[in-house]
């Protein structure tokens, strides 16, 4: 299993899913301690795993910013590919649709479908930005790299 810095960023699986339209999944503890996963689109900036989502979105009462969180991206057939991150969640409300979510949505649907995704919501749309820089990476490709428990 290939874990450490971020310069695994660099590896080609990695590579792969970063520019996947894969969603990735959101842990994050819940207010009450509880751990939660949400499926979410993602946009990789090349130093950060951004996110977009309404602001009234349930996440949004757990985040804050500067809360440890992890991202994982999986491929959907064999050999899976996997990528996981933990960072520190970089949350900030703002008006419109985010930047990023926009460029998402370009990603997971096409230009046009994307660009007509986005334009359903009004200009004053309230959402929250959540921006991961990874510290701490994860792959696994299930070719040379295993989970831990099977690699030994």
């Amino acid at each position: 299993m290939a874990t450490g810095d971020a310069s695994a960023l660099d590896d080609p699986v990695a590579k792969e899913l970063l520019s996947s339209a894969i969603p990735a999944h959101l842990a994050y503890v819940w207010p009450d301690g509880t751990p939660r996963v949400v499926p979410i689109w993602f946009h990789w900036t090349g130093t950060e795993i951004v996110m977009g989502t309404p602001a009234n979105a349930p996440k949004t009462v757990a985040l804050s910013d500067g809360d440890p969180v992890a991202v994982a991206i999986d491929s959907h057939g064999w050999p899976y590919h996997s990528l996981v991150v933990r960072g520190v969640a970089r949350v900030r409300q703002e008006t419109g649709v985010v930047a990023e979510y926009a460029l998402a949505a370009d990603r997971y649907f096409g230009t046009e479908q994307g660009q007509a995704w986005v334009a359903q919501f009004p200009d004053d749309v309230p959402m929250v930005r959540i921006a991961v820089r990874p510290e701490h990476v994860c792959i696994l490709d299930f070719e040379t790299r295993f989970p831990s428990a099977i690699s030994s």
